[in-house]
């Protein structure tokens, strides 16, 4: 806890929670700290795709139908918090595949997820944006106000721009309706329980199976670019942790960066994955693959003033959790 704990005190009890893609990676933390702030089941919904594909109108309808009825004609939708995580995310070779589903996808979700909120009188909405918003050649480190200064990295844009339209829609919502909608752009997240698919997985994951794969069965590793670029990570739990102190504390229309204020090249990580899977083998760079945005840091200065969150997880402890769960993910 920041050291300006003048924040006043949350009451979670009267609240109820809707977390979209609670089921995936993020989500799965964040429901976790619902949990650990005394938050029951009944109290958190976590709408799953096979019953609510929130590309649909009449599926997003159906969900805060669904949820009027369970916190019952006594309540007010204003107890009602939506965190928005669900989205269609994935690696660099993802995004140059799919950049057309990525951009319908994330977009739509959003936009009818906001407004649907909006005119059920919802409390508050918070949307977790992307890293991928910012512009390709932002100055390090990454401050909110240079958002707006570029075109974001080619192979990301579509996502990237579709998650910053969902701030557009904050702000414009806010001004309009005055709708309480936060934004907050995490860096770059990994940690337990992320995904490992290697056709959509990001940097960390797939160079944890790629080392994990290579060291099992004795051959070189293949990794895309000349390793230069440079990255932030944030644990996930940490970022679970930090979306709900601004949940609690942050009102405004300003987006917030939630990052952990430590870079690292991508070839400086892959050596310290291999160190902690164990490979020693040979690691060729395809220079024929794209790096993708040179560098990527933020400056976190903005989370801590105004919601006091700092990340706490030393990053090579995380990424021994991590090699952790997928050893024993991999075991199973």
């Amino acid at each position: 806890m920041s050291k300006n704990d003048h924040w006043l005190p949350f009451d979670w009890q009267s609240k109820h929670v809707i977390v979209t893609g609670g089921a995936g990676f993020l989500g799965q933390h964040l429901v976790t700290g619902l949990k650990a702030r005394g938050l029951s089941d009944q109290q958190i919904t976590v709408p799953r795709s096979a019953d609510y594909d929130l590309r649909r109108q009449e599926a997003v309808e159906q969900l805060f139908a669904d949820v009027q009825r369970k916190i019952g004609p006594a309540s007010s939708m204003h107890s009602v918090i939506v965190v928005h995580l669900a989205g269609n995310v994935g690696g660099i070779g993802y995004n140059r595949e799919k950049p057309g589903e990525l951009f319908y996808d994330n977009t739509i979700m959003g936009v009818q997820l906001i407004d649907t909120a909006r005119r059920y009188g919802v409390g508050k909405f918070v949307i977790v944006g992307t890293i991928c918003a910012y512009p390709k050649f932002t100055p390090i480190p990454f401050r909110e106000e240079e958002l707006w200064n570029g075109y974001p990295e080619e192979t990301n844009a579509p996502y990237g721009l579709a998650k910053k339209m969902l701030l557009v829609q904050a702000q414009a919502y806010r001004q309009q309706y005055d709708f309480n909608a936060i934004y907050l752009l995490p860096v770059n997240l990994y940690g337990p329980g992320d995904n490992f698919d290697p056709a959509s997985s990001h940097v960390i994951p797939a160079l944890i199976k790629k080392c994990m794969d290579a060291q099992k069965e004795g051959h070189e590793i293949t990794a895309w670019g000349d390793g230069s670029p440079t990255r932030e990570f944030l644990y996930a739990p940490d970022a679970a942790e930090g979306i709900l102190l601004a949940t609690e504390r942050y009102n405004g229309p300003e987006p917030v960066n939630l990052g952990s204020a430590h870079e690292i090249s991508i070839k400086d990580l892959l050596q310290i994955i291999a160190q902690l899977t164990g490979f020693t083998g040979n690691i060729v760079w395809d220079r024929s693959k794209p790096n993708g945005q040179p560098r990527r840091k933020l400056n976190t200065e903005r989370a801590e003033k105004l919601f006091g969150f700092s990340a706490q997880t030393d990053f090579k402890e995380g990424l021994r959790q991590t090699i952790s769960w997928y050893r024993e993910f991999t075991d199973q």
